[in-house]
Parts: C-alpha cells; structure tokens; sequence
C-alpha cells in the first residue's frame, strides 16, 4: 500500500483499507456502509449498544481500538478485569475493578451512574465480553432501572447473544437480586421439584441435596441464564412516544 494510503487509516476501525471505495478490511472485516444503512455495532470489532447513546458492552479488543471508541463517542471506560492494561489514558476516563475474582456491582454502578450524570457514553469491557462485563451491565440495569434479574439478562442477552456467564458470576448476581428486592425471582419462580420417579444430576447453581429423600429442586429444563424465548421488554418500559391506559385497552377488547 502507498504511503499516502497508509498515512488515512479508516476512522472507523482505525486499520488501513481503501474503505472509501467499499474495500472490506483484512483485519476486522470492517466495510463503508451504504448511505441508508446504520453501521452495525454487535461483535466483531464493534461493542454492543446496551443503552442508546450511552451504555456500551465489549471486549479487551473493543477497548483496544481508540479511534473506534472516538467515532461512536465514548469517553469513558469501565474495566472490569485488573490483569487488563489501560491503554488510553490520555483519550479517555478509566475505571478499574480492583478484584479479580469477585465483582464489585456498586463500585462499578457508581462509575456508570456519574458517567450518566455527566451525559457521557461509556464502554464496560473484560477480556472476552461475555462473563464479568455483562454480569456488571445487568446489575447496573437492576439497581438503576429496577429490573428484575431475569429481565435485566435478557435485555442484555438480546443485544450482545455471545455473553455466557460463568457459574460464579451467576452466583453473585442472584445474590445482588435479592440484596436489592429483598426476595430471588429466579428461585421463587423458576425452581420447581421433579416428580418422585424422575432422577436427574442437580443442575444451574448447583443447590445442595437436601437430607431427606424430597425430590431435588433443580431448574425447569433450563436455567434463568439459558431461557431465551421471544422478547419481553420489562413491564415499566415503554417504546417509543408511549401509549395511554385507554389506548391499551382499547386495543385488547377489540
């Protein structure tokens, strides 16, 4: 590539590709949308939108790309693993999680909530994107627009699919679930005894069995982390301009 070409990186990817006369980039893939498209902003070297214009979800390699972050206007990142490298400090606000192990939701929450105050786009990021930064995002959701655990997942589910939380993430956020509502949906709802004929290994957070010979509670099929059925938006959001009571019943008589 000539000089003069590798002197004009794509603003988007920040790699060198001709990508104003539709070159695909080598590196990530990354093209010149047409006019009526929305640059697509879910995996690859993209982070997922969580919240318009202000909550973003990714990777280490997300985090990596400056000229990316600049692009869609983030200026502060939330990291979420201590062992990961803050490599921008003169473009953009850090803030690091110090413990590798457990994750500090109301550190992180507070982080989020004055980056909300100041109306500034943030990116919440760990290695892979798929474990600790989600489980952060979700409880951000819980406390701060009071979703349910179950909702919270699926929201975030919904707009990045590659996040598989670990088992101990699981386990913290429950308990955040309950530390903020005083009671566990997922437990009260989701766990149900098997019948007495059936025997099956204890499955999702790996409850203990209990002394007596009472069937084991397991999760029905599949666990809160793993039920993905057809979008539900939480009951207290609303889409769009909104709709009256009226309206609404109106529209399920008819």
């Amino acid at each position: 590539m000539r000089k003069r070409e590798r002197e004009n990186p794509c603003g988007v990817c920040g790699h060198y590709h001709k990508y104003e006369e539709g070159e695909v980039c080598g590196v990530c893939g990354h093209r010149m949308p047409a006019s009526t498209e929305r640059p697509i902003q879910q995996g690859g070297a993209f982070p997922s939108e969580i919240l318009r214009d202000f909550l973003y979800l990714g990777s280490y390699d997300n985090a990596s790309r400056s000229e990316l972050l600049k692009t869609i206007g983030v200026s502060h990142v939330l990291n979420t693993v201590p062992a990961c490298q803050n490599l921008y400090k003169n473009s953009f606000t850090y803030h690091c999680l110090q413990d590798d192990k457990s994750l500090q939701f109301d550190d992180a929450i507070q982080f989020i909530e004055q980056c909300d105050k100041n109306k500034a786009r943030v990116l919440v990021h760990c290695m892979s994107g798929k474990s600790r930064s989600p489980a952060v995002v979700v409880a951000y959701l819980m406390k701060c627009k009071g979703w349910r655990l179950a909702q919270s997942f699926q929201w975030v589910k919904e707009r990045r699919p590659q996040v598989e939380l670990s088992e101990a993430v699981q386990h913290q956020l429950l308990e955040f679930e309950q530390k903020l509502f005083g009671s566990n949906e997922a437990a009260s709802t989701v766990l149900q005894p098997l019948p007495p004929a059936v025997t099956l290994p204890i499955s999702g957070f790996g409850f203990p069995r209990p002394a007596d010979t009472s069937p084991v509670p397991v999760f029905n099929q599949l666990s809160i982390f793993e039920r993905m059925g057809p979008s539900v938006a939480p009951n207290n959001f609303v889409f769009g301009s909104g709709r009256t009571e009226e309206q609404n019943s109106m529209d399920s008589s008819s």
